[in-house]
């Protein structure tokens, strides 16, 4: 049958919004459990628990990124910061990889999509990437190289003020800045993470005692809305590039790309190829997973796909963020070794898998085009709860029920306590989040002065909008 561009297209988004509408409820349930983590597990001593080059080091950074965010950026991000604080290359190297492998909303997804084999060599895939990237790094790692740029890096910070946001590890910026009570000056990438530091230094109590006040749903509701934040246009663009090319790439190219036979070598070309298109690809974190489902169906191997799944943190994007970091030497070492550690353990995945004969049969299985995404199952009511769950908590962070500060900043409009920057204006006293906002103020207070800085039970429905 002849299929006109305009019904391919429409094909494309069935398939992609149906993988999405199919995995919605695991995201979500995902990330609220990351959320919870991100925001009652302390990492405060981290970076010095992960200094020694030692076993218990290397499984404490594997828990500490299992419990830690699903973003590649963002995993990139904090492992700069456990880098630069003193972390072992091969501890924050490993965390990286636990922190993209080895989280809660990357396996519902796996499983939902791609079903429970490819979760098992998911899960004990990565603790082979980490085991074998640590044998790799520990045989080949330059004498002086992560030195020199873990060196380099603390002294550019320090002389150029550059600074790390302590609450995810990005870039901070100069529009969201505190002083703390030290007189130290901290930076952040934005006005959620400043909140979260907030949150955090102001907080008391157990996570149970927290989440019976809603200060404690508020903390968990803004953790939430950065979590999607980090993560919306990967996952997204993951399920709608998925639905192109299942329509549109046609089979003799994974013919052409991936290789078929029984054999050691072909099984490795799958497992090299896998890792090649990830790097390509352009898509990471989550959005991978919807991508693999495409190539499954066209074909690939077990090997080929699983490897693909593995690379995330060596897309390009993700690549110059590591040469924008530590320079282009460091950038080539970690593509290196993280390509061969990926590619090899996908490798392993399939000639363990096919011993044990637990590969996915791929000719018993309904193809995209021929499966029905939308329909009354339990898929619906799944969906329903995790919307409401969601809704819920985006509600209490739009209304800022239980936010912590009960002045309003007037220049940004954030909560803010009396401790902070303040000034005078016309009688009335002003709290401010940080010295940029009371700055801007200064200049022109009458711009700013029409609302009172008291947060008023009436406005709290206008909060943060």
């Amino acid at each position: 049958m002849v299929v006109t561009p305009l019904e391919g297209v429409l094909e494309s988004l069935r398939i992609g919004l149906g993988f999405l509408w199919t995995a919605a409820w695991a995201i979500i349930m995902g990330l609220t459990i990351t959320s919870l983590v991100q925001v009652y597990v302390s990492k405060e001593r981290m970076a010095r628990v992960l200094g020694d080059d030692d076993l218990s080091s290397l499984a404490k950074a594997t828990v500490f990124g299992a419990a830690s965010s699903g973003c590649s950026f963002g995993a990139v991000a904090i492992g700069k910061g456990l880098f630069a604080k003193g972390a072992h290359v091969v501890n924050f190297l490993a965390f990286m990889f636990a922190s993209t492998n080895l989280i809660v909303e990357l396996g519902l997804m796996i499983l939902i999509l791609l079903g429970w084999e490819f979760l098992v060599a998911e899960l004990l895939g990565g603790l082979v990437l980490i085991a074998v990237m640590a044998l790799i790094v520990r045989l080949t790692l330059p004498e002086t190289l992560f030195d020199d740029v873990r060196a380099e890096l603390v002294q550019r910070e320090h002389d150029h003020g550059d600074m790390v946001d302590p609450t995810c590890g990005m870039e901070g910026s100069d529009e969201h800045t505190i002083v703390t009570d030290g007189g130290e000056t901290l930076q952040f990438c934005s006005e959620g993470c400043l909140e979260t530091y907030r949150q955090q230094t102001a907080g008391s109590g157990t996570w149970n005692d927290d989440l019976r006040s809603w200060g404690g749903w508020y903390k968990l509701g803004n953790q939430y809305r950065k979590e999607w934040s980090m993560i919306w246009t990967d996952v997204v663009a993951g399920f709608l590039i998925s639905g192109f090319v299942i329509v549109f790439v046609p089979q003799w190219v994974w013919n052409a790309l991936f290789l078929e036979g029984d054999s050691l070598l072909i099984t490795a070309e799958n497992a090299i190829m896998g890792v090649a298109i990830a790097v390509i690809s352009f898509v990471g974190s989550m959005g991978n997973v919807p991508f693999a489902v495409a190539l499954w169906g066209g074909g690939i191997s077990f090997a080929g796909v699983i490897a693909f799944v593995y690379a995330d943190l060596i897309t390009i994007p993700v690549l110059n963020v590591y040469r924008k970091y530590y320079g282009w030497a460091v950038m080539l070492y970690i593509l290196g070794v993280f390509f061969v550690t990926m590619a090899f353990t996908g490798f392993l995945m399939e000639l363990l898998f096919d011993a044990l004969g637990i590969v996915p049969n791929l000719a018993g299985g309904e193809t995209a085009t021929e499966q029905t995404y939308f329909a009354v199952d339990y898929t619906f009511y799944l969906n329903l709860v995790a919307f409401a769950l969601s809704g819920f908590l985006l509600y209490v962070y739009r209304r800022g029920l239980g936010a912590p500060g009960q002045y309003r900043d007037p220049v940004c409009g954030m909560r803010t306590d009396d401790d902070g920057p303040s000034a005078t204006y016309d009688g009335e006293t002003y709290y401010f989040c940080s010295g940029t906002c009371k700055r801007a103020f200064e200049n022109e207070p009458a711009e700013f002065a029409d609302t009172s800085p008291h947060i008023s039970d009436a406005d709290q429905s206008h909060e943060h909008h």
